[in-house]
């Protein structure tokens, strides 16, 4: 898992003098350069591309893909943990031989039918703006060929192939943003081990390992974001998290279009780094003061492909809509997952539900893309109704998801004026409606028209 030795220490030597090279100039700079502390690139402003684009894909892929059973945790599950999970035993004995190891799966990660057009256009068609690839996961495989990864990454095992270039093409082609999933530990790296077991009073598997190989990762392939995970074993001072993050931010390729989630090390999530995931999943449960962003997967047992996936385990597209409406209402970005096989396909279903929200966003993107939390996120209505508005709150949206049972809707926090238009999307013409007091109004609803998203939109221009 490590490279030849004579690489590793001019790789070492060469990371090292950049800290103290970035010591100097820190001391010496003026306020325009971050420094390596989180006060200091806490205060970074987000870059605007991220908080206006609100939906993206996250791809997991790796050797994972390849038993494809429990989740792409299973290594850990298997061989792991103590004690082991029994299924995960029983599945290794039930379909493997005796003394089979898990690097053993790389070779059958063959990705022959990885068609990085294909994956791109199901990412154009579904209406995200951004997509993050895993780039290494929890095992330590790496998509792309990693010098500090010899004979454990896609080009030299398994596909052959740099996955994470080749995708990062074609997704750019269509104008899409680019990110790259990044895990800091790796489970069974000796390296990383022995550091653990020095309880992280040395640095061997961040200097000789981590450190030199998300620097190239920056280099070639210029992410614009970064999700970083796998940092809760330990601080980020064992990471050396911001002074990788001042480099990030003052001198590497991407350092004024980059953006970078909250897990760079054991206390840091919804607290440091430039968008707050907090825990998987997470929703808030009031308008934060911080952007943030839900990661959320299609299949709701794992991020990676399984094979023994069910149906009933799967997100529809009800569930994905309304998910994605009230993380965008309360300030959020939405990252979907979608777990490719091992053979580079993205499984039929996944890809039906990414096209069917693309085709919901097609009627109500002007509800998303580019909006900012109204001053009320969501009110009891005719039905329940939750709130966005244009960056310029000329114009506020009121999405709902379910049918009023009449044809009047009323929505009591809006204040109407003079010039108020109400409109349905994806319905021509504007709405008639009335004023309620001392706020609100009672709108006239035409036959509202099947949506499989089970959401309609309307859209209220000049009210307060």
């Amino acid at each position: 898992f490590t490279c030849p030795g004579q690489l590793v220490t001019m790789i070492t030597a060469l990371w090292l003098l950049y800290l103290f090279t970035a010591f100097i100039i820190a001391v010496s700079a003026n306020g325009n350069r971050y420094q390596a502390n989180w006060k200091s690139l806490d205060a970074r402003p987000l870059p605007t591309w991220y908080d206006e684009s609100k939906f993206g894909i996250f791809v997991h892929w790796g050797v994972f893909s390849v038993p494809a059973f429990g989740s792409e945790w299973f290594w850990w599950h298997w061989q792991g943990q103590n004690p082991p999970d029994p299924k995960c035993v029983a599945y290794m004995i039930e379909n493997y031989p005796p003394g089979f190891t898990y690097p053993e799966f790389a070779p059958e990660f063959h990705a022959q039918f990885f068609d990085p057009d294909k994956w791109a256009d199901i990412f154009e068609a579904s209406g995200a703006k951004y997509v993050v690839l895993t780039s290494k996961h929890h095992e330590g495989f790496t998509t792309w060929p990693s010098s500090y990864s010899w004979n454990w990454n896609s080009v030299d095992d398994g596909p052959h192939r740099d996955l994470v270039g080749d995708l990062a093409e074609a997704v750019r082609n269509r104008s899409l943003h680019y990110g790259l999933y990044n895990s800091l530990y790796e489970w069974f790296n000796p390296l990383y081990l022995a550091d653990k077991k020095n309880n992280f009073t040395t640095q061997d598997f961040v200097l000789k390992k981590l450190l030199p190989e998300l620097t190239d990762l920056v280099l070639r392939y210029k992410p614009e974001l970064i999700w970083s995970d796998g940092d809760w074993e330990a601080p980020d001072t064992y990471w050396n998290s911001t002074e990788f993050l001042a480099w990030l931010y003052n001198d590497s390729p991407v350092k004024d279009v980059v953006v970078t989630n909250d897990r760079w090390g054991a206390g840091c999530y919804c607290k440091h780094g430039g968008y707050y995931n907090c825990a998987d999943k997470y929703s808030p449960g009031e308008l934060p003061g911080h952007k943030w962003e839900k990661c959320q997967s299609v299949d709701t047992q794992s991020w990676g492909y399984r094979k023994n996936i069910q149906l009933s385990e799967l997100m529809d597209l009800p569930s994905i809509i309304q998910d994605l409406v009230q993380t965008v209402a309360m300030g959020g970005n939405y990252l979907l997952n979608v777990g490719p096989t091992s053979d580079g396909m993205i499984p039929t279903v996944f890809e039906e539900r990414l096209r069917d929200v693309g085709g919901w966003l097609a009627v109500n993107g002007e509800a998303i893309y580019a909006s900012k939390p109204w001053r009320v996120q969501t009110e009891n209505a005719t039905v329940p109704v939750w709130y966005t508005s244009n960056s310029k709150e000329s114009s506020v949206f009121a999405v709902f998801f379910t049918k009023p049972h009449g044809y009047t809707f009323k929505l009591y926090e809006p204040v109407t004026t003079d010039t108020t238009v109400v409109t349905l999307l994806g319905n021509s013409g504007p709405l008639r409606w009335s004023p309620l007091q001392p706020a609100g109004l009672v709108i006239l609803l035409p036959e509202i028209e099947f949506s499989s998203g089970q959401a309609w939109t309307l859209k209220l221009d000049w009210v307060k």
